[in-house]
């Protein structure tokens, strides 16, 4: 992954919850994505459905209409910023300050081409199903996409140039919480996926 970039990736909020080594599975195991890009002086963030796979890690797939702003807009050379959070928990404490969450996060940075050919928007989007709906496959269990289907739909592969990664864990840290006298409760109150 080429972190020669413009863009400034250094964590300085809490770099003690750096999880650099944890980014990929991060994106693996993530659902939404919510991508940024700005065009004409307007910043967007749209949420994505997507696709990532932990054996070509420089590589995130998204895809939609050929209408989608997004997409258009990603083609035709606006950077791209991708981000993923999975909230694993709701962290209490007794006191205000000290109030968190246990997460999971990944921010990616990039620039996307168009996939055009056939076979490789089919091998993506069943991949894609497959990470989604694990143990489903075409032929089986859905059909798979016809040519027309794959023509009406776009997909971007998106080079992934430099990404960070960032994960609290734990119960609460503030300066009472370890006090079972002190006012208040403290505690975690896990967040079901799904």
């Amino acid at each position: 992954m080429n972190t020669a970039t413009s863009v400034n990736a250094t964590i300085r909020q809490h770099p003690e919850r750096a999880a650099s080594a944890e980014a990929g599975e991060f994106l693996a195991a993530g659902t939404v994505a919510h991508v940024g890009f700005h065009v004409d002086g307007q910043p967007y963030v749209i949420p994505f459905s997507y696709q990532y796979d932990l054996s070509a890690p420089d590589r995130l797939y998204l895809h939609g209409g050929h209408s989608s702003h997004t997409l258009r807009a990603l083609a035709g050379g606006a950077r791209v910023c991708v981000t993923v959070t999975m909230v694993d928990g709701l962290v209490y404490s007794r006191t205000a300050l000290n109030h968190s969450m246990n997460y999971r996060s990944v921010v990616c940075f990039g620039q996307a081409r168009p996939v055009e050919e056939a076979a490789a928007k089919q091998a993506v989007f069943a991949r894609m199903i497959e990470r989604y709906f694990p143990g489903r496959t075409a032929g089986e269990h859905y059909a798979a996409a016809t040519e027309a289907q794959l023509r009406a739909t776009a997909l971007l592969e998106v080079t992934i140039e430099n990404m960070t990664a960032k994960a609290r864990r734990g119960g609460p840290t503030g300066p009472l919480d370890g006090d079972p006298e002190a006012l208040g409760t403290c505690g975690v109150v896990p967040v079901p996926v799904g």
